[in-house]
């Protein structure tokens, strides 16, 4: 049984056993998180949603949260100006292991939903 799961912006199609390095969420290694953006299920038969899959849901496990590559930009103005910059970026990401996918009971998992840090951030200041 495979799904195609929404998180971080992108789309990715699992199945249970699968590594994924995803967009950093609030989580630390060992939790077991769920991802309730679901696009389609597929298996037997195939569930697309209408945009997502009611009561379907991917179960992961979080196993470190870690930085990408360095990715390196350069900026030169020609010329009169003789400027130049040099920026580097490592994008923060959460390694997952998918460890089931439910066609349906998402809701009765009883596992903590799997949210962004931003998200996280804003629900914790609500809450104080």
């Amino acid at each position: 049984m495979f799904a195609v799961l929404k998180t971080g912006g992108k789309q990715y199609k699992v199945q249970a056993g699968d590594v994924l390095r995803v967009e950093l969420i609030a989580a630390v290694a060992g939790e077991k998180v769920q991802f309730n953006e679901i696009l389609m299920v597929g298996g037997d038969s195939l569930t697309v949603g209408a945009p997502l899959v009611e009561g379907a849901a991917v179960v992961a496990e979080v196993i470190d949260n870690i930085k990408a590559d360095k990715v390196i930009t350069y900026h030169k103005r020609r010329r009169k100006h003789s400027s130049q910059r040099t920026r580097g970026h490592r994008q923060k990401l959460t390694l997952v292991r998918v460890t089931e996918v439910l066609a349906s009971g998402a809701a009765a998992s009883g596992v903590k939903e799997a949210v962004g840090t931003a998200v996280a951030r804003v629900a914790a200041h609500e809450a104080k």
